[in-house]
This record gives structure tokens, sequence and C-alpha cells, in this order.
């Protein structure tokens, strides 16, 4: 079997945990307000603040990928995730739960996101690369089944605390998994990427310069595209569609 897929199943379980993570603000809001007695708009604030960072840090992270390796990345992720939630059980004051829910989880999932997909699939295959982006992108959707019922079954009975704890544990598995399996390229087991032929090269090519300027060059060149304004209006229209 080639190595790649070993690549690909450590970051199904990576985006796996991550998705839990963005699920769990979901179901512990309503308990969460009811304990500190604060307003939905006051508790909606934090999870605006982490959506916001998910979003904007995406691509960044790319650019993260490219010059500390996937390896790194994927692991600072998890800890910032696992921090996050782990620290948030003992938070009482608003700015707090700003600091561990809005920015540490909020930048561990952008960190985290769709992105890496991507760049594994790009990285690891030339064939069966929509295979397997599509599969990690379905990850999203499944760690979201996989987590939710849990999370609010526990919520409902143990309090609001036990979700958090359950995600930062979950993170906290899949670190080692990544720290023993995951490879930043090919080249690190000897190989090429799946579906080419022939001997690796002999070194892979390093990124260089700034990876922030790079990740910001790289964006106002796909804001020239017409395609880039194709995706991002209507995802933007969804995003802000009211919903009962």
């Amino acid at each position: 079997m080639h190595y790649a897929w070993i690549a690909a199943g450590v970051t199904f379980l990576t985006l796996l945990a991550a998705a839990g993570a963005r699920a769990t603000p979901g179901v512990i809001l309503v308990p969460l307000g009811n304990e500190f007695q604060w307003s939905r708009a006051t508790v909606s604030s934090i999870v605006s603040i982490n959506i916001f960072l998910y979003g904007l840090v995406g691509p960044f992270a790319a650019a993260l990928y490219q010059r500390f390796g996937l390896r790194r990345v994927m692991l600072a992720a998890m800890v910032l995730l696992a921090a996050g939630y782990g620290l948030s059980t003992v938070a009482t004051k608003y700015w707090q739960f700003v600091v561990l829910w809005g920015v540490v989880v909020g930048i561990g999932s952008g960190m985290a996101a769709t992105v890496l997909g991507a760049a594994v699939a790009h990285r690891w295959f030339t064939q069966r690369r929509g295979l397997v982006m599509g599969l990690l992108t379905a990850s999203t959707a499944t760690g979201q089944l996989v987590f939710l019922p849990g999370l609010a079954a526990v919520v409902t009975v143990h309090g609001w605390r036990g979700a958090p704890l359950i995600v930062a544990g979950a993170t906290l598995l899949v670190t080692p998994v990544i720290w023993w399996l995951m490879r930043d390229d090919p080249r690190d087991v000897g190989l090429r990427p799946y579906g080419e032929t022939g001997a690796p090269d002999a070194q892979a090519p390093q990124a260089v310069g700034n990876p922030a300027k790079r990740a910001i060059d790289t964006l106002v060149e796909a804001m020239r595209v017409r395609d880039f304004w194709l995706l991002a209006v209507p995802f933007s229209c969804a995003a802000r569609a009211p919903t009962d």
C-alpha cells in the first residue's frame, strides 16, 4: 500500500476531530448562557470571533504548510484545540471565553480546515486526487455526525463542561497519531506521489519568504479571477441567510 493512503487516513482523523471541535459551540450555547446569565448576543459574539478567525486563517494555513510542513502545523492545530477547549472548562469571565473559544480555538480550527485536505491531496496524490479530496471534505460532515449526538447527550446529563472535555480528549488522542504516522512529503519516505513512477527527487522544494506575505499575495491574485467571485459570493449569501 502506498504511504499516501496512510497520510490521507491521518488527515481524515485530524479533520474529523477538528469538525467535532467546530460543532461543539452549537450544543452548549444555551446552557453556557444560562449558567453565567449572558444574553444570546453575548454568547454568540464569542462564536462569531471563532468563525471569523476560522475563515481568516485558512489562506495563511496553506502558507504555513509550505513553510513549516504539514505535520508540524497539524500538531499545532490539535494542541490549540485541546488547550482552548480544555481550559475553557475552568473559565468564568467573558474575556476568557473570547480568548479561548474565540481566538485559540478559532485559529486552531482554521489550521485544520478543508484547506488541509486540499494540501494533502495535492502533495501526496497525482491519481485519485479528486477521490481523496472528496473523502477529506466529507470528514467535516462525518465529524458532526460522530460528535454531535454524543455531545448533546453529555451536555444534557452532565452540563456544558462535558462537551469541551470530550473534544479536548479527542484532539489529544489524534496528536500522537499525527506525530507517529504523518509525513510532510512523499520524498520523506522515499516515494513519489501516488500515481507517479520513477525514483523520487533528491530533495523536496523548500518554500522561502514570509508565509503571511505569500498568503496575501495569493489571495490578491485569486481576487482578480472571475471564478473566485463566482464561488465566494454564493457562499457569503448562504452564510448570511436567516434560519429559523
